[in-house]
């Protein structure tokens, strides 16, 4: 009889905390909804969009040929004298900026030991991107 009720006892503990696993699972109950406004609202667009973006992207070598992280890019309207984009190259040597499409830029790029380089890109044309290719040359008399 003691056996008997010692498994009941057992099955009771068991169905009891099955219970508890499942309710656990259920999903929340849905929030209630929120009260309307008396003012129209209207969303604004989003800030991410993408359409009228051009980009710049681009590998930078060592005199060598070899990949150059760390490479210091800057671009600008060719039109202004202020540089509004920056980034640096990638361990591959990698770079890539978005711009708005419509301009002429001017990408410049430096690093300490080797020569300033220039490409201009042309953001008018209907493309949507341009790879440029700088092969960088070491500076007369420096040590890099």
């Amino acid at each position: 009889m003691l056996r008997h009720t010692f498994f009941a006892a057992l099955f009771a503990a068991v169905l009891l905390s099955l219970a508890a696993v499942v309710r656990a699972q259920e999903p929340p109950a849905p929030p209630p909804p929120a009260p309307e406004s008396s003012s129209k609202q209207t969303s604004a667009p989003a800030k991410t969009s993408h359409a009228n973006d051009f980009l710049v992207r681009g590998t930078v070598f060592t005199p060598e040929g070899m990949a150059m992280p760390g490479v210091e890019l800057r671009i600008r309207r060719s039109t202004e004298k202020k540089f509004k984009w920056d980034t640096v190259s990638n361990s591959r040597g990698e770079f890539a900026v978005r711009v708005k499409m419509g301009s002429d830029y001017e990408v410049t790029i430096h690093s300490k030991g080797f020569q300033p380089l220039t490409q201009t890109v042309d953001a008018k044309t209907g493309e949507r991107s341009k790879e440029l290719v700088f092969h960088m040359q070491r500076q007369e008399g420096k040590k890099s």
